[in-house]
């Protein structure tokens, strides 16, 4: 049949999508291949039909005239065997024709000889065996190898020959020589560098590493939606196992994936896809958002069990059986992955896998080396203090309260007092200005009729409406956040509860003691009374520092100020420890735990004035302005700030300004009771000498409570003293820096008289002897110290 189909012009080609002609291309290869596909299994069966008809065991023609019955099942069975209608006509008249020749059936398919050879007449197979030469018994049999055979006048003559056997130890021997050889070869001397160039080699090798780590990171930062595949080749380079360049190498990229990470990580999380998502069709843009998405993940996990790979290796001293890192660079490379771990901690609280990495960082807060803990820590506070929905704060509170349990409390007290930077108290402040602040109000129907139009009336409609919504989303977010506050605060106050229960000898108790003073206003009404009795015990038992202790008076008041106004409770015996703690306090460098003693003092006097006697009031004012003598100018600033504030706030303390005694008794100093010590028969002598004080702001608080404190006049403080707290005015006066606060006047230093080299007053003749004995060499001798006193033991 004539092919009517024309070859497509150029211009139809043209008119043809790119899409059509790759599925007409796609089409025309799938038809040849399945016709291909066709043939071969079409030559198969035959095959297998052939190999079938050889097997069968032949029967002697003078059988097959006598047995004709036997012969047409015969002929049916092959034409069951043989795919019939898969062969042409002639095919099968052939084969017919050779079924009845016996030499078909009887010949030997396997044998070497060609397959189209005449058969001889005159040969008879009797022949063939006489032509074999014969061998003896003993012999071992020789393998034959058939090789072409050779065509002459007579015909074919068949070409065989011998195997031969090797001898085993001879081909040993020749091994053993070419190994040998290869071992010569091998020992070639390889080229010595020296050490110079060794090291030009491998700063040509970390500058190669450098820039392609450069290329690599500026192209997806460039476009991370193409480029994403190249994660992957940059993350395989942490493997990298060059011995001269691994360490540095693996550090530059860990680095270099973490600042990627931070940069190109979306500002959501990322869910898996779901099947039916997967199923339904998409646009183009929105599958290449999924299949960054889906790419980036996967990588960043990869990334993160890198990491821990790492941490994990150095924390187990194993050693990889490269041995392309030693023991010792384990460790660089273990702070490095904690470095790049904290520092994705604080700058991807929102995506995937934030809860894995606070399982890895928390436990090693409490790590033997002091720089990881550190690290750890600084991160988990930085966390602490910028997260203001409280999800990680609350993931990272549940780890540490599982870690202190589950080691027993025999974690250090760091992992502890990371509780003081939770945004608790903030949030707290928040809620209760929010519950007094007035709620928004709308107009009236009536309202709107009188003051606005139709249009403004519809306008004022869909603002109202929009409002609500708003106010319906923040109240929805503000319920979830309380209860995210909820939910930390009930874990902190349990792991600290159940401290002060068990572990009460753990070195965690003063952690635990900070942590109630400070979120002690938080605490339910109900546990106040069994607190308080708590914390008396522990004071009262004498295995408190004087640090813990005053960490416990803190706790106590600050529970009674708050909620805990409405309890009966005296707290005489907390005010008691404080005085008699007072002349413990370190005068030193370590003056830490005044800021505490000023804190418990505010709290105590300040805010419970009115539960507090005069006797106590004076007491307090007098012992404080003997512990101002012993501190440093920070110090004294502080509790001559606080004095201040007492006798501002109590009437009748100018009493102690008097040297006449008021009433009977001698003052006690001491005795340990305020209440008894007698202390208005005394007078404040301390503060003349705080007035030589070598500070000048400690100068300045003594000359004004002499005076009596006075708010306004010529004794008044300057506005930057008299409005600062006693804690702020110790802060700010700390020499922790070694600084002084105000700085020290430079004095310059006189300028001394000089003289020239060639003064007036020293004559030419001088001056030549001058030199000439400079010139001179100076011989050094032995000095005998004790020669005077071996003479005169001689004499």
């Amino acid at each position: 049949r004539k092919n009517t189909k024309r070859v497509p012009s150029f211009r139809k080609l043209l008119r043809t999508s790119k899409i059509k002609l790759d599925n007409k291309l796609k089409n025309k290869q799938y038809k040849q291949q399945s016709a291909a596909k066709k043939y071969r299994k079409e030559q198969k069966k035959l095959r297998e039909a052939v190999r079938d008809a050889i097997s069968r065991k032949p029967f002697p023609l003078d059988e097959c005239k006598k047995k004709q019955v036997a012969e047409k099942q015969e002929e049916e069975e092959e034409e069951d065997a043989l795919p019939l209608d898969m062969m042409d006509e002639d095919d099968l008249k052939l084969l017919e024709d050779l079924a009845q020749k016996a030499s078909f059936l009887t010949r030997d398919l396997s044998s070497n000889e060609p397959v189209h050879i005449k058969k001889r007449k005159h040969e008879s197979v009797i022949d063939k065996y006489e032509k074999v030469p014969r061998r003896m018994q003993t012999e071992p049999e020789k393998e034959l190898i058939h090789l072409l055979p050779i065509k002459d006048k007579g015909g074919i003559i068949p070409q065989t020959m011998e195997k031969p056997v090797l001898n085993v130890a001879q081909d040993e021997e020749e091994d053993s020589e070419e190994m040998e050889e290869a071992e010569d070869f091998n020992e070639e001397p390889l080229p010595v560098l020296t050490p110079e160039e060794m090291a030009a080699q491998r700063r040509q090798k970390l500058q190669e590493r450098k820039m392609h780590i450069a290329a690599l990171a500026s192209a997806i930062l460039s476009e991370p939606d193409n480029n994403i595949k190249k994660l992957k080749e940059l993350r395989a380079m942490l493997m990298e196992q060059d011995p001269n360049v691994a360490v540095i190498v693996r550090k530059l990229v860990m680095v270099s994936l973490m600042e990627i990470f931070k940069d190109i990580a979306p500002s959501y999380k990322i869910r898996p896809l779901t099947e039916a998502e997967k199923a339904t069709k998409v646009k183009k843009e929105t599958q290449k958002l999924r299949e960054f998405e889906e790419g980036l993940v996967s990588q960043y996990k990869f990334y993160l069990e890198n990491l821990e790979q790492t941490i994990k290796d150095w924390k187990q001293r194993k050693l990889k059986k490269s041995n392309v890192i030693s023991l010792k660079a384990y460790k660089g490379l273990a702070e490095i992955a904690v470095k790049c771990l904290c520092e994705l901690l604080v700058a991807l609280p929102h995506f995937n896998f934030h809860n894995n990495i606070i399982v890895l960082i928390v436990p090693l807060m409490n790590d033997a080396s002091k720089m990881i803990s550190e690290l750890c820590f600084e991160a988990v506070k930085k966390l602490f203090k910028q997260d203001k929905l409280g999800y990680a704060s609350l993931g990272v509170v549940k780890v540490i309260s599982g870690l202190v349990r589950g080691r027993n409390y025999n974690v250090r007290p760091e992992v502890l007092k990371v509780f003081l930077h939770l945004r608790i108290k903030e949030v707290e402040l928040q809620k209760d200005s929010e519950d007094i602040a007035p709620k928004k109000k709308f107009m009236t129907y009536k309202e709107k009729r009188k003051n606005l139009s139709r249009m403004q009336r519809k306008w004022k409609k869909a603002e109202e409406k929009l409002e609500r919504e708003l106010l319906e989303a923040e109240a929805s977010e503000s319920k979830e956040k309380k209860l995210k506050l909820a939910k930390t605060l009930n874990i902190v106050f349990v792991t600290y509860f159940r401290i002060l229960k068990k572990a009460q000898k753990s070195p965690l108790l003063p952690a635990v003691l900070e942590g109630l003073a400070k979120f002690a206003h938080l605490i339910n009404v109900e546990f106040f009374d069994d607190l308080l009795i708590v914390l008396h015990s522990l004071i009262a038992s004498g295995g408190l520092s004087y640090r813990e202790s005053l960490h416990c008076i803190l706790s106590a008041f600050h529970i009674l100020s708050g909620q805990g106004d409405v309890l009966n409770i005296d707290p005489m015996k907390f005010y008691t420890h404080l005085y008699k703690t007072l002349f413990s306090l370190h005068a030193g460098g370590t003056n830490d735990d005044i800021g505490i003693v000023l804190q418990c003092l505010d709290v105590m006097f300040a805010k419970r004035r009115k539960q507090v006697s005069q006797q106590r009031a004076l007491a307090f004012l007098k012992r404080l302005s003997t512990l101002a003598l012993h501190v440093l100018p920070n110090s004294s600033v502080g509790i001559l700030a606080t004095n201040r504030v007492l006798m501002q706030t109590f009437p009748k303390m100018d009493l102690l300004l008097d040297n006449e005694s008021q009433g009977s008794g001698v003052y006690l100093p001491e005795l340990d009771e305020p209440e008894h010590c007698n202390a208005q028969n005394t007078a404040l002598w301390e503060l003349h000498l705080l007035r030589r004080h070598y500070h000048p702001t400690v100068q300045k608080f003594a000359a004004h409570l002499i005076v009596g404190a006075p708010t306004e006049g010529s004794g008044a403080l300057s506005l930057d003293l008299s409005q600062r707290p006693a804690t702020e005015l110790f802060e700010a006066y700390s020499m922790r820096g070694m600084t002084f606060n105000p700085p020290v006047a430079s004095v310059t230093p006189r300028r001394k008289d000089t003289f020239s080299q060639m003064d007036s007053f020293i004559d030419e003749e001088l001056n030549k002897q001058l030199q000439q004995h400079i010139s001179e060499t100076v011989v050094h001798k032995h000095l005998d110290f004790a020669k005077h006193l071996k003479e005169s033991s001689l004499l």
